[in-house]
């Protein structure tokens, strides 16, 4: 617990207070100044305008996004997991493939799509109805809604609650059907309540991205003066004079909200038992009828609107000589520049070497983590709960400040400034607060009689946590991987301050291309082209491997291998 508590204390706690510290350095340039302590930022940071309408408008944007995407990802993630829908574990895969599609080309191909002047969309329904101006218009809230759902929004809450409701014992649901409820009622009177535990879990860690979504309102927003929280942030960071101490100012306010996430989660985990998976479990699934296909029509059409649509204008608009004008016609010439592009090459490598350790290694540090927090009665839990939970209220740019001011400022530490272990630091404990707390769900629904059972035939812990722990989480530690793979492969905001020219990855090459400054769309197609092809190879090989162990509907327990086996 001490070594948890020190490690992960400096790498995440001491860099919010650095941002807390300096809050209070009046100071203009806190690089360049000397410091001179006072609440000038604080002052400033209250009285600007459109600060209390950013956060308004965060408010708004992240309301819909989730009032609309949690139902429907709970609805998915029951079809799939609980009951005989065709091809559910493919399905399954398809919510991960979309969540693979980073969010800024995923964007880009929405506007492409439905630009209210040259969107592939609004231009056909012009031409066919004769109308003098197109329906759709991206640059709207609704747009950024509907970005914001065909992004993450929804795929992201399957991909979650599916292993969840994968684990329910089919005994619990069989009770209810035998006293004459209905596939319905049972739903909503026994399997509905029994997923309070990492349905509120999901919806909690969702509640931080009210303040850490920043590439769809950014590229949808600006247009139209529409300011969210955290684009109100990197424009005070991005002014010519940057403006840090009223950025840090408004990036704390977000541990309010933590504060209240906090004491409602651990109410929720311990006011009463949610274990549904125990020695006695007993696999079995749902069969609807003819509702089956209808089920796996309506999933499939709304996959073929999260992957098929945009890959196609990614593909499309990689080829084209500007993205939206067909008229000027096709051209591989953007191929053959990023292809011998020598960043290019560098940028895939070092991205490669990230992300497979991420994927590696991120797994099983929060497994341990969780463990730790549910499993074990160590003093000091609640303080590590607390540091995972308030690490991840602040936005990547101003964690990415923090842990910039820690490299420069520690003896041993400055030495990594610049070099690939410091990114490698960064990208190992990006997504702690989302895999730590997936795994506490999955913890809380495993009964202690497993572990029980392995201590009295003599196991100590560790063969109990690789023999019973590991292949019960596996599908979970596999959703983990791969997740952690897009995230680091993907990672921008958190390293952006840390990495050099030596270190570039491929998602900030695609960020620079995508600026407006050099505004290369193509290219930055082609380079996120490259980032779903590799999440997409390494989710192959997680899914052919993950897919043989963890829990599974369809044995039974007469066909099992002998336990002495």
């Amino acid at each position: 617990m001490a070594a948890a508590l020190v490690t992960l204390g400096y790498f995440l706690i001491w860099p919010v207070l650095l941002l807390l510290i300096n809050s209070f350095n009046a100071a203009g340039d806190w690089f360049v100044e000397p410091r001179r302590w006072g609440v000038d930022h604080w002052v400033n940071a209250m009285q600007r305008p459109g600060l209390v309408r950013s956060l308004g408008n965060s408010l708004l944007v992240w309301s819909l996004t989730v009032g609309i995407s949690f139902p429907i990802g709970v609805a998915i993630a029951w079809l799939l997991a609980r009951t005989r829908i065709p091809c559910s574990r493919t399905l399954e895969f398809l919510f991960w493939v979309s969540y693979m599609v980073p969010s800024l080309p995923t964007t880009i191909a929405w506007i492409t799509l439905l630009d209210p002047d040259i969107g592939m969309i609004n231009v056909a329904l012009k031409n066919l109805l004769s109308l003098d101006q197109g329906p759709f218009n991206i640059f709207s809230v609704p747009g950024i809604v509907w970005a914001n759902l065909m992004g993450h929004g929804i795929s992201v809450k399957v991909m979650l609650m599916t292993p969840a409701f994968r684990n329910m014992d089919a005994t619990l649901e069989e009770a209810a059907r035998v006293g004459g409820a209905s596939n319905l009622r049972t739903l909503f009177k026994v399997t509905l309540p029994l997923m309070i535990s990492p349905m509120i879990m999901v919806f909690a860690l969702q509640l931080l991205r009210v303040f850490q979504s920043f590439e769809t309102e950014y590229l949808l927003g600006m247009p139209f003066g529409f300011y969210v929280y955290s684009t109100k942030v990197f424009s005070l960071i991005r002014n010519a004079i940057p403006n840090y101490g009223e950025a840090t100012v408004l990036a704390s306010l977000t541990l309010l909200i933590i504060a209240l996430i906090i004491p409602l989660q651990r109410w929720i985990l311990e006011r009463r038992r949610y274990t549904t998976l125990t020695g006695s479990f007993r696999p079995g699934l749902i069969d609807l009828g003819k509702w089956n296909y209808a089920s796996f029509a309506a999933i499939g059409s709304l996959l073929l609107l999260l992957t098929v649509g945009p890959l196609c204008i990614l593909v499309l608009g990689s080829f084209m000589e500007r993205i939206g004008y067909f008229q000027l016609g096709f051209t591989a010439e953007h191929w053959r520049l990023i292809l011998t592009d020598p960043v290019f090459i560098k940028s895939l490598r070092t991205t490669l070497v990230l992300a497979i350790s991420a994927a590696v290694c991120s797994p099983l540090i929060f497994s341990m983590t969780a463990y730790i927090l549910i499993r074990t009665q160590l003093p000091g839990r609640k303080l590590l709960d607390l540091i995972i939970w308030s690490a991840g209220a602040i936005p990547g740019i101003l964690a990415g400040l923090g842990l910039l001011w820690v490299f420069i400022g520690t003896p041993g530490l400055n030495l990594l400034f610049g070099t690939i272990w410091a990114l490698l630091i960064v990208v190992l404990l990006q997504g702690k607060t989302t895999g730590v707390n997936i795994m506490k769900g999955v913890l809380v629904q495993v009964g202690a009689d497993m572990e029980e059972a392995a201590r009295v035939a003599g196991a100590g812990w560790i063969r109990t946590y690789f023999k019973i722990w590991l292949p019960l989480l596996t599908p979970t530690l596999m959703l983990l991987a791969v997740m952690n793979f897009v995230a680091a492969a993907g990672a921008t905001s958190s390293i952006i301050l840390l990495a050099s020219r030596d270190t570039m990855t491929l998602s900030l090459m695609a960020l620079e291309l995508s600026s407006t400054a050099v505004s290369n769309r193509e290219g930055a197609s082609i380079i996120s082209i490259f980032i779903i092809a590799m999440t997409f190879t390494g989710a192959l090989f997680v899914r052919s491997f993950g897919r043989r162990l963890g829990v599974r509907h369809d044995i039974q327990a007469g066909n099992l291998p002998s336990l002495r086996n």
